[in-house]
């Protein structure tokens, strides 16, 4: 019991990719973000590859080498609003990303759940998602990425994000002096990775195309309530992609290691984007 303790801490204590390595981080606020200003240069709390104490929200982009697609994922990673699980469920699957011809941008949100949290999920976690899918919007022509194929993915509680962000978005402010708050918040599409709090989720005809994964063996709201969610999307005919891994459970994220079944959805995800007409 002991050794597969001690596996476990490595699992998950461990970096996936070492912080010299990582391309820079941009801020999304670089004035502070509503509602931080003041904390805005606090230092994050790391452990392992864990992030907390996130005041100055960003992305760190991984933008394809070579093959590019034009395609761009804003990464929502999990750890239930109290922590960012950023090695699995977020600079790993980057790198496979980027490898792939795909951007990806890493999203680094505020949480609502942290100890002492003065945050929402719906005021400052979800003001940090929308901003991050119009900062790539914005952008899209300087990093080589076309504006109506940039969606977002999210895992557990950064799957609530990437489901919220699809719910509710807007076109933006032709007005603003801000050029990232002129661009559009809404996803192309949405990629759900085991969300929690499905029942909080609306769905509408016209809303983006959706691709889905859980596993059998997570908790009951969520590898049944992917079920059910699936079947809103068939009934507001939005094109709907559902996988429930039989031998999965909650957090399998993406290791590059895994030969499962559930460790190859990105092989299925990137599938899907060329079905659904985003890669040719």
């Amino acid at each position: 019991m002991k050794f597969l303790a001690v596996l476990f801490l490595i699992a998950f204590s461990t970096p996936l990719t070492h912080a010299a390595d990582l391309p820079a981080a941009i801020s999304l606020w670089p004035e502070g973000a509503a509602g931080s200003e003041g904390r805005k240069a606090e230092a994050e709390k790391v452990e392992g590859s864990n992030v907390s104490n996130v005041h100055n929200p960003t992305l760190t982009p991984f933008l394809p080498k070579e093959n590019a697609t034009g395609v761009a994922v804003v990464i929502a990673p999990g750890g239930g609003h109290s922590v960012l699980c950023l090695g699995h469920e977020g600079y790993a699957l980057a790198e496979w990303f980027q490898e792939h011809g795909i951007a990806a941008f890493v999203l680094k949100y505020r949480l609502a759940r942290e100890k002492g949290s003065t945050y929402t999920i719906q005021e400052h976690a979800m003001a940090d998602a929308r901003r991050a899918l119009r900062m790539v919007r914005s952008r899209a022509a300087e990093w080589g990425l076309k504006d109506d194929r940039i969606g977002i993915m999210g895992f557990s509680a950064g799957g609530e994000l990437a489901a919220f962000a699809a719910m509710k978005s807007d076109n933006g402010k032709p007005d603003a002096t801000d050029p990232i708050e002129r661009a559009s918040s809404r996803p192309d599409f949405q990629a759900l990775i085991y969300p929690g709090t499905s029942d909080l989720f609306t769905v509408e005809k016209g809303m983006p195309p959706v691709f889905i994964a859980c596993g059998y063996s997570d908790r009951p709201d969520i590898a049944k309530g992917m079920a059910s969610l699936y079947l809103k999307y068939k009934e507001a005919d939005v094109k709907a992609e559902l996988h429930i891994y039989s031998n999965a459970s909650h957090g399998f994220g993406f290791r590059p290691e895994t030969t499962t079944a559930a460790g190859a959805w990105p092989l299925r995800f990137r599938e899907w984007l060329v079905d659904s007409g985003f890669i040719k």
